[in-house]
């Protein structure tokens, strides 16, 4: 049987189902991460994060392309 907890989200402190025992359940599966992204998460935070935070955390790290001004 599947191992699902609800848990607080060491980042905001939300409340959030963390579905460890079925991965691909999970939010977390549907967020991606670069290497540098899971290295940045795992250097501050010890536990898994909620989908917002996870979000964030991509949108904030996410090189934003230049746009020429021409």
């Amino acid at each position: 049987m599947p191992h699902h907890e609800i848990l607080p989200c060491p980042r905001c402190q939300a409340s959030f189902e963390c579905k460890m025992g079925s991965i691909t359940l999970c939010h977390c599966s549907s967020v991606e991460l670069s290497r540098q992204q899971r290295e940045i998460i795992a250097q501050q935070w010890d536990s898994c994060l909620c989908h917002q935070c996870l979000v964030e955390i991509v949108t904030q790290t996410t090189l934003k392309p230049i746009l020429s001004s021409s």
